[in-house]
């Protein structure tokens, strides 16, 4: 079963009847009126953005702004355990990235402005995400990474996040993502070692099976 159609049942089966009219009125620029006549619970609602392409599993920022909205922190909870399995099942490099963001969104603090303007965000768009998220700091700052982000793809590595936060002055932060990085390294050699010894052990098995029997490559 798809987790993402999982996490948006969830989500629909916890909203009460004023929750989704509130989700309702925010859509309003995004969905018809008619259409929006015709929801009659969260996973209706869900249906018309799917259809209409403002959501899916790679692109939950609508999602998380009507959450954020209701100030439900229960159900950004869900939304963010989804992500974080999302980010389980991506490649190496998005999930440094997304490690990196959720550093960078638990250290950083009021200084997300000046990042976000070293990462070539612009004022507008800080703005934005300002009246977008006007009482979540750490929403603004995840944000204004996600702007960066989607801006410069080609560009969007942890190693510019890093160079741009000691930049910054934010070495500390910058600290922080290469300790993990560098503790990420360590992990995956690991691995690799038990991968190797365990094909070795099972060589030697192979090799030892039965001492008493023929050698391999003989007859029986």
């Amino acid at each position: 079963m798809d987790p993402f159609l999982v996490l948006l049942h969830s989500v629909s089966t916890g909203l009460s009847n004023d929750e989704l009219t509130e989700l309702k009125f925010l859509c309003r620029g995004r969905v018809g009126k008619r259409k929006l006549e015709r929801v009659h619970s969260g996973l209706d609602l869900f249906n018309v953005l799917l259809e209409q392409n403002e959501l899916d599993s790679e692109h939950t920022e609508l999602l998380r702004e009507l959450l954020v909205s209701l100030r439900r922190q229960d159900l950004l909870q869900r939304l963010d355990n989804f992500e974080a399995g999302a980010a389980g099942r991506a490649p190496p490099e998005e999930r440094d990235l997304r490690a990196a963001f959720d550093i960078i969104c638990d250290n950083v603090g009021k200084d997300w402005r000046r990042l976000a303007r070293h990462l070539k965000v612009t004022d507008a768009k800080i703005d934005a995400i300002e009246e977008k998220y006007p009482r979540n700091l750490t929403e603004q700052v995840r944000e204004s990474l996600r702007v960066w982000k989607s801006t410069k793809t080609e560009d969007a590595t942890v190693s510019h996040l890093v160079r741009v936060l000691r930049a910054c002055q934010l070495n500390l932060v910058a600290d922080l993502i290469v300790e993990h990085q560098q503790a990420r390294g360590l992990e995956n050699e690991n691995e690799n070692e038990s991968c190797r010894g365990g094909g070795d052990s099972i060589s030697v098995s192979l090799t030892s099976w039965d001492s008493d029997g023929p050698a391999l490559g003989a007859p029986w």
